[in-house]
């Protein structure tokens, strides 16, 4: 089997800790200039816009040199061009680290705060933040939390090492615990281990069970309550990890976790800025034996859940914005 070519170091710096993008020209195809191609590549940006950038010299070649917009069109040739990055208004929380070495970083993630760069959340990530606050810019994610969830994620430093990191995920090498805030149940018997059937449909914003054979299993436990507001915390050890798992087995149960804005129902959405009620889901545990070093890894969140530890002030409707 002939070995893919891999291709060559961006000729970019990153820019708030973002890569810059890019582009391989196709095998084949209709164009005859490096511009026609990028300008259908690129339609979404708008009429314009590709002939702008070539103007400002923004794409360039893997010599880093800016391509003019009547060169040639060359099957295979990469082109890289950083991207207007959107507003964001800033996570006002702090990105913890748990412990750092040669190959690995572990954070302890703020709700709020996405993993990675996705959709409108680019340079507000905990990896972007990272790059720039460690000065690491090969610093990959060896899996993702939610933007919505706080608490512990790995990061690997060297990206030959990412995918044995990424492996441990895979192949549920990885022993995880989460806890959550949600109603109280009496009659909701404890401990016991969920399996059902997740779907998660693209463009669908929840994930529901569905018949079949089950693809998620979760056991969970009750940690405490307070009978004065109804809520209990729980430990929730995921045994698969289907998107959204933790919440909608929890939903399924008949106790939601406090802040959700998708289960039990769909919310609208809140505010840029507007950080005062988080989704109460903490992975609080994290741990493994390293790929590389051999060495047994156990991490623990130091965070603390707002609507356990201060339930009139999280639930509280108005608030000062920025405080979890």
């Amino acid at each position: 089997m002939r070995r893919r070519t891999p291709p060559p170091p961006s000729p970019l710096p990153q820019r708030d800790g973002i890569d810059a993008v890019r582009v391989r020209l196709p095998a084949d195809g209709p164009w005859s200039t490096v511009r026609e191609y990028l300008t259908e590549r690129l339609s979404a940006a708008g009429a314009g816009v590709v002939d702008g950038m070539f103007d400002a010299g923004v794409f360039v070649g893997a010599d880093g040199r800016p391509v003019a917009g009547d060169a040639p069109y060359e099957p295979g040739m990469f082109v890289w061009f950083h991207r207007e990055l959107p507003a964001e208004v800033p996570v006002p929380f702090p990105l913890e680290i748990v412990y750092r070495d040669a190959h690995i970083v572990v954070a302890d993630k703020p709700h709020f705060l996405a993993t990675t760069p996705r959709g409108g959340h680019v340079t507000q990530t905990a990896l972007a933040r990272l790059r720039r606050e460690l000065d690491i810019p090969a610093l990959g994610a060896a899996h993702r939390l939610d933007r919505l969830t706080a608490g512990l994620v790995l990061f690997t430093v060297r990206p030959g090492e990412r995918g044995a990191y990424q492996g441990l995920f895979a192949d549920r090498r990885v022993h995880k615990v989460y806890e959550a805030v949600a109603p109280y149940d009496a009659a909701l018997a404890l401990p016991r281990t969920v399996r059902s059937r997740i779907l998660k449909e693209r463009g669908v914003l929840a994930a529901r069970e569905v018949a079949g054979e089950p693809n998620a299993v979760t056991r969970v436990e009750l940690l405490a309550h307070r009978p004065e507001h109804g809520l209990g915390r729980y430990r929730l050890v995921p045994g698969t990890g289907q998107t959204h798992q933790l919440r909608v087995h929890l939903n399924a149960l008949g106790v939601p976790i406090l802040g959700d804005p998708l289960y039990p129902e769909v919310a609208a959405p809140v505010p840029a800025g507007d950080f005062r009620r988080p989704l109460q889901l903490l992975a609080r545990e994290l741990g493994f034996t390293d790929p590389v070093t051999g060495r047994e890894h156990r991490f623990r969140s130091g965070r603390s859940l707002g609507a356990w530890t201060a339930y009139e002030d999280w639930a509280a409707r108005e608030g000062r914005a920025g405080r979890q």
